[in-house]
């Protein structure tokens, strides 16, 4: 295994040219569009309004494509696990028809677009299947399987796949893509440029004032006057649309090692068996192929993620023999409670405002199917499936409500449990590499001892909405577990929703007792 355990270096990361340096926003400017993220939603977004002639910028707070589109699995296709016979019971034929039409048209854009371009992009078309080992279950793929072939999709039951070990049945979807995502929207954003949109990285946006214009401000001082505004950063980073209460983060841990191209599978495998099992392969050195391994789905801040790794390491080697791990890295998405997208306008008094979150996994395919569906929107054409991915559409107690319910609940617990009284416990008690919730001077401070035995301390709430964060040890970061924001040891956003560090904490002395449990955290 590359690395450490602190080190969780994509694969796509390490692998993909560093790409041009894009300065910070240093000026106000004033443009049609502006557009907040640069995954492959907000880039996506901004070459189609760039080649559609609007005046476009590009805010990103981190660097371009090194957040969730950075750490994908990276697969391109229109099946999405067991989601069409779930849409044909709860939005109807048509919806799920729309549903596949909009997510195959969006691979069909892609290759033209690595094609007109030439991106070498590792792009490959392949098969896409979704299995079960559970003899159990087969009717509920067989009903998959005519579900997304009535959508329309190439869908197929099958009892055998190349993977080396028997399945009970899958869906077989054909003509799907997988590709290395990051080269993808490097290139992708050489041509926006090259259409006249500007780039901004380490550009954190932190406030939104609608209107007509829309004015943004920004960390590092300077506003954005737009036209519209896209928001694109994965969760929302802004509240007013109360879209937190319709999405559930979740978080899973990606494996990669090299393996004989001869004994490979050459499809994309998914299940949601074993707390989900996502498998493909990808072009690799030396006539081999470079196995990438998903699984082990969780809230953040709930798991021992290092426990985690090792079980999705001890399934790997299991089922495809002894190998040597070369990448460990984790991949955060959310899900809505209906299991559609959210990709339209903002909120129910939006005429210049849109988002793009909730794909559920599924944000390579989503991605660029947000990018047409705003882009239309903003430009006036229209869409026949603005209707279906509309975050204003109504929640119905029949397609809605359990989902909502649950997630309501689980945050709720948080929020309730967060504000009551802690066991005490002592900066002094931390090992290297270990972190922890202690009380210094009566707050509540999340603590953390790195190798070199010194302690960062930080406030234990996170600043979007107050829940206590949670330690993963094994990507050394602190985590919320409402809304996903995470945070380095120092307290710097890692992800959103925050838009605001945690707060630094002096760290006592050695020996120095904790103070009785008082919540000022």
């Amino acid at each position: 295994m590359t690395g450490n355990a602190g080190d969780q270096t994509s694969y796509w990361i390490e692998t993909a040219p560093p790409g041009a340096l894009h300065p910070p926003l240093a000026t106000d400017i004033t443009v049609d569009v502006a557009v907040i993220g640069a995954g492959i939603a907000g880039l996506s977004t901004a070459r189609e309004l760039a080649r559609a002639g609007r005046s476009v910028a590009v805010l990103e707070a981190d660097r371009i494509a090194t957040g969730v589109t950075g750490h994908t699995t990276a697969k391109l296709s229109a099946q999405h696990s067991l989601v069409y016979e779930q849409l044909r019971r709860t939005r109807g034929v048509e919806a799920a028809k729309l549903y596949g039409r909009s997510q195959s048209e969006a691979i069909r854009h892609a290759a033209a677009i690595v094609a007109d371009l030439g991106i070498d992009c590792d792009w490959e078309d392949t098969d896409s299947f979704a299995y079960t080992l559970e003899s159990g279950r087969t009717e509920e793929l067989k009903a998959e399987a005519d579900a997304a072939r009535a959508a329309g999709l190439p869908a197929e039951y099958v009892t055998g796949t190349d993977l080396p070990f028997p399945v009970a049945g899958a869906v077989r979807v054909a003509g799907q893509a997988q590709f290395h995502p990051r080269k993808y929207l490097l290139a992708l954003t050489e041509d926006l440029l090259g259409h006249g949109a500007q780039m901004y990285e380490h550009t954190r946006v932190v406030g939104l004032k609608e209107g007509e214009p829309c004015r943004l401000t920004t960390e590092v001082g300077p506003t954005v006057t737009a036209t519209d505004v896209v928001v694109a950063t994965h969760y929302p980073i802004f509240d007013r649309a109360l879209l937190f209460t319709r999405l559930s983060p979740h978080r899973e841990l990606v494996l990669t090692a090299p393996m004989p191209a001869g004994t490979a599978p050459q499809g994309m495998y998914i299940t949601p068996e074993q707390n989900t099992r996502s498998v493909r392969t990808a072009p690799y050195a030396d006539g081999q192929r470079l196995l990438i391994v998903t699984g082990e789905s969780f809230t953040p801040g709930t798991a021992d993620t290092e426990e985690r790794f090792g079980r999705l390491t001890a399934w790997v080697t299991e089922h495809f023999g002894p190998l040597d791990f070369t990448h460990r890295w984790a991949t955060q998405d959310n899900s809505t409670t209906d299991s559609v997208p959210l990709v339209g306008p903002f909120h129910a008094g939006s005429r210049h405002t849109y988002v793009a979150t909730g794909f559920g996994g599924w944000g390579m395919s989503g991605g660029i199917m947000a990018g047409r569906l705003l882009s239309d929107l903003i430009t006036g054409q229209g869409s026949p499936w603005s209707e279906l991915y509309d975050p204003r559409r109504v929640r119905t107690a029949v397609r809605e409500a359990p989902a909502f319910l649950k997630n309501q609940a689980k945050v709720a617990r948080h929020f309730v449990g967060d504000r009551l009284p802690p066991t005490s416990g002592s900066v002094d008690d931390l090992a290297p590499g270990e972190g922890a919730l202690v009380r210094i001077d009566g707050h509540r401070c999340a603590a953390y001892r790195d190798d070199a035995g010194e302690v960062h301390a930080v406030s234990a709430r996170c600043t979007h909405l107050g829940c206590l964060v949670a330690f993963n040890r094994a990507e050394r970061a602190w985590e919320c577990p409402c809304h996903g924001s995470r945070f380095d040891p120092d307290g710097q956003i890692l992800q959103g929703p925050a838009t605001r560090p945690l707060e630094k904490r002096a760290v006592p002395g050695p020996d120095t007792a904790t103070d009785a449990p008082t919540d000022r955290s």
